[in-house]
């Protein structure tokens, strides 16, 4: 878009799901009314070009990811399981990182199996609709984050090129050349989007991924301390409610 055409200050808002426009647990309700003023937000973004876009980068599974997406009306490329793939609403495309390679997929797969032997039969669960990564779910978080040095040791020993990392209930598991960054770097080189071009929201710190990316970031009231100092503002509302008063201060 012409730069005579347009006064928004940024091209997109590039947000997380869970804690920014949902809730962190899966048993709390999302607030579809609040999502449909973020979609409506974003249809004024096309129609006035006086504020950005919102789109998405999350860890959630493709499906999950593209079902939010659409109850907010993004139309932008959005980065789904923490950078595996890039959906673009436009045309319904899915997009892998190339970077995954067969062998990769073979590492996720031997891990995922030694997990569920080792640890499955102890509640730990893996979330369902991850293609090449790995997330980690169990009722007692506590118990859950006590699996962390296990983990690492056990991929360290097997040499298979796996991170791991925690957010406030999961633990992922990820290949180490893919994430929220890798995925957000292919979205601003297709759509050539620039850093001083973009805004973020995130509340975990794995979203620092975005705030590298972007030249404003914000988070709602509700994101872990340790992310604070990293936002150039943090609104007094928590996750949705938050995410729209961060929004509102975007336009013009």
């Amino acid at each position: 878009m012409p730069p005579s055409t347009t006064t928004r200050r940024f091209d997109a808002v590039i947000c997380d799901i869970d804690g920014c426009l949902g809730p962190e647990r899966a048993s709390d309700p999302l607030d579809a009314e609040r999502l449909l003023e973020v979609a409506r937000y974003n249809r004024l973004a096309r129609e006035r070009l006086d504020r950005p876009e919102v789109t998405l980068c999350t860890g959630r599974p493709q499906p999950f990811a593209e079902a939010i997406s659409r109850l907010i009306d993004n139309r932008l490329p959005m980065v789904c399981e923490m950078g595996v793939w890039l959906w673009w609403p436009e045309d319904n495309r899915y997009d892998r990182d190339p970077a995954i390679s067969t062998a990769d997929m073979h590492v996720i797969h031997e891990a995922s199996e030694w997990i569920e032997s080792t640890f499955g039969g102890k509640g730990v669960v893996q979330q369902p609709g991850k293609v090449a990564s790995i997330s980690l779910y169990h009722a007692d978080t506590d118990y859950l984050k006590s699996l962390d040095a296990r983990l690492r040791e056990e991929f360290d020993r097997r040499g298979w090129p796996l991170r791991v990392a925690a957010t406030w209930l999961w633990i992922n598991i990820e290949l180490t050349h893919v994430s929220k960054a890798s995925g957000i770097e292919r979205v601003m080189e297709a759509r050539g989007f620039t850093r001083d071009r973009l805004a973020g929201i995130g509340d975990t710190i794995g979203d620092r991924a975005i705030r590298e990316h972007v030249a404003h970031f914000a988070c709602p009231a509700n994101a872990q301390n340790e992310l604070k100092p990293h936002a150039d503002f943090v609104s007094k509302e928590d996750e949705v409610a938050g995410v729209l008063d961060i929004l509102g201060r975007l336009v013009g």
